[in-house]
């Protein structure tokens, strides 16, 4: 893996992108994808191993294009995309081992949690009551077993996101693939998929995980690759991102039921510079975000504080990118 960050995207085999532990499990060589006229991703080559590794760029950068591509849903318009030695596209036994959370939500309203990932789990060729037990182990993986008899029209955005990460882990495949996993999670439920991915990850597993959000990923893992305008523009370290990022000031929006309260205890910190309130909670700004992120949900937490959303504009990759991409 290469240290620091390199500001080029890979275009031979000499330069191409190595991330993760052990041996290469997922290779992308020379991969492009149009929309008509517009680049969706352009000329990407990536060998990545065990682990999780985040892709990380701002909305519209490609990283759902790559991720389709990746999992055989697009076929490339160059290039090509192996798992394991084996070529991704049109091959049913590649996708017995790929596991996928897309980000916009594809359900049958109708069925039950259950049902969802038992049927979705069928379709890899176990049996009726395989399946069942495959899918019950998934959804209690995913903290869901007292809502899976519920139909999914009923369900919170948060409760979609995990009944979609549990039909993508109950075939228990190898390479596992999420797009924008934590989008619409209550802090809570952001932590858990959070502790979920990094697990899947110590276990030998292959995990990529977009986000456009830096901190969700820095959680998760510190191998990183950054993509903008469908290219590669950096790769390595998230430390080294993040050093770039925290010589700035960083202002983090708190949205919760007892804003005076929270931010009374908040300002007892050193790295805490100011505070702000507005009308549903208040920005407090600190020197410090990677500890005051930590700090902020295990607040609520142990002072029982409903938290209901924790941003920051100063966290969101386009700075990054105003770095990187001259």
């Amino acid at each position: 893996m290469k240290s620091g960050v390199d500001i080029k995207p890979a275009t031979s085999e000499d330069e191409v992108t190595r991330i993760g532990d052990g041996d290469v499990v997922l290779s992308a060589r020379n991969l492009s994808y149009w929309y008509g006229d517009v680049i969706g991703i352009n000329d990407i080559s990536l060998d990545i191993g065990e682990g999780v590794v985040g892709l990380l760029g701002p909305n519209g950068a490609g990283k759902s294009t790559l991720l389709k591509c990746m999992t055989g849903q697009l076929r490339p318009a160059t290039g090509s995309v192996t798992i394991g030695g084996m070529a991704v596209f049109n091959n049913p036994a590649v996708y017995a081992r790929i596991g996928f959370v897309p980000e916009q939500d594809a359900f049958y309203e109708e069925m039950s949690g259950r049902q969802f990932v038992t049927e979705l789990t069928r379709l890899h060729g176990y049996t009726a009551d395989d399946a069942a037990e495959l899918a019950e182990e998934a959804i209690e993986e995913v903290n869901l077993a007292d809502d899976a008899h519920r139909p999914i029209a009923e369900y919170s955005k948060g409760m979609r996101q995990r009944i979609k990460v549990a039909q993508a882990l109950a075939h228990n495949p190898s390479a596992l693939f999420f797009d924008e996993p934590l989008s619409g999670t209550d802090p809570v439920g952001r932590r858990r998929t959070i502790d979920l991915i990094r697990t899947l990850g110590d276990q030998g597993r292959t995990v990529l995980v977009s986000s456009h959000v830096l901190h969700e990923v820095e959680a998760m893992t510190s191998n990183v690759i950054l993509i903008n305008r469908g290219q590669v523009v950096a790769d390595g370290n998230l430390f080294r991102i993040r050093e770039m990022i925290d010589e700035h000031p960083h202002r983090i929006y708190v949205d919760c039921d007892r804003p005076r309260h929270f931010a009374a205890l908040l300002a007892e910190y050193d790295d805490v510079t100011t505070l702000e309130f507005v009308d549903r909670g208040f920005f407090v700004s600190t020197r410090d975000p990677e500890t005051c992120y930590s700090r902020i949900p295990r607040i609520a937490l142990d002072e029982q504080i409903t938290l209901r959303a924790m941003t920051s504009e100063d966290n969101d990759l386009s700075a990054v990118f105003r770095y990187l991409v001259p």
